[in-house]
């Protein structure tokens, strides 16, 4: 069974730089069934025992983070609440799913099984996220700017405030993010 992701963000840039995320390295290949990883392409997956299953990719090289130093453990009854303010997606059930609502500077990840309708979802909440007047910087790895119109025409969620972008490299699309400033991170899909 093929699972893909979909990495949504109420944007902390600083955050999902912080992660120590860097794209350069050598070639891995992972089987799209299982995800299982091999430095050179397979015709079975040893895995799942799936054939033709595997796809190339740069390998992720993960830099040292730097951590405050001067963050200290906390007696989880000492720590201070704030109101972090939380956003209505314009679904009540999903709502309920973020406690509420999505969580200005959350990471969330929204999964399920190829053609469920992840995109499509996540467009519609980009189009009310946007006639709120947040802006929105939708990326996709798979599909063309051209798909996600046609997806957008087709569900009504044309908007100036979502911005498109097609790109896989995670330095490219911070540097979008960047450049654009959006209140809204879409990565569709990992």
């Amino acid at each position: 069974m093929h699972f893909d992701c979909i990495y949504f963000a109420f944007c902390d840039l600083n955050a999902v730089k912080g992660m120590g995320i860097n794209m350069s390295g050598k070639t891995i290949y992972f089987c799209e069934n299982c995800g299982y990883e091999s430095a050179k392409w397979l015709g079975k997956c040893p895995a799942c025992n799936e054939w033709n299953t595997f796809s190339e990719m740069k390998a992720v090289k993960s830099q040292k983070n730097s951590y405050n130093k001067t963050e200290k453990s906390e007696i989880i009854s000492n720590v201070e609440l704030t109101d972090k303010e939380r956003f209505d997606c314009g679904f009540s059930e999903l709502n309920r799913v973020f406690g509420g609502g999505i969580v200005n500077g959350s990471v969330n990840l929204l999964g399920g099984d190829p053609g469920i309708g992840k995109s499509t979802l996540l467009l519609q909440i980009c189009k009310h996220l946007a006639e709120k007047g947040k802006k929105v910087l939708y990326v996709s790895g798979e599909e063309s700017k051209t798909q996600i119109k046609m997806r957008a025409i087709r569900i009504n969620a044309l908007s100036d405030n979502i911005f498109l972008y097609s790109e896989n490299e995670i330095n490219d699309i911070l540097n979008e993010a960047d450049r654009i400033k959006p209140d809204v991170l879409v990565i569709d899909s990992i």
